[in-house]
């Protein structure tokens, strides 16, 4: 059994104009959760304070579905979205 830690999803697109980045989820993300964006360039903490699907807000996003996230400092494809506690 590995302790390793996994990621929830993955960043599958970024949009720097509007500061939001698409994710893929392999597990539930809520909004108010505390979100790690690590990536070969990328590395930090915030609130998820805003997330939609088809332009539309949601209070939850669910595996296998692909959310937008605004974000507070840019992202990169590829880039791994872990949950985040102290």
């Amino acid at each position: 059994m590995s302790d390793e830690i996994q990621p929830i999803g993955e960043v599958t697109r970024y949009f720097d104009r509007i500061g939001v980045a698409a994710v893929y989820l392999w597990t539930e993300l809520y909004l108010n959760d505390w979100i790690q964006v690590y990536g070969d360039n990328t590395n930090f903490v915030q609130q998820v304070q805003s997330m939609e699907i088809d332009r539309q807000p949601i209070d939850v996003g669910q595996p296998e579905q692909e959310i937008a996230i605004k974000l507070d400092q840019p992202a990169r494809v590829g880039d791994y979205i872990y949950a985040y506690t102290e």
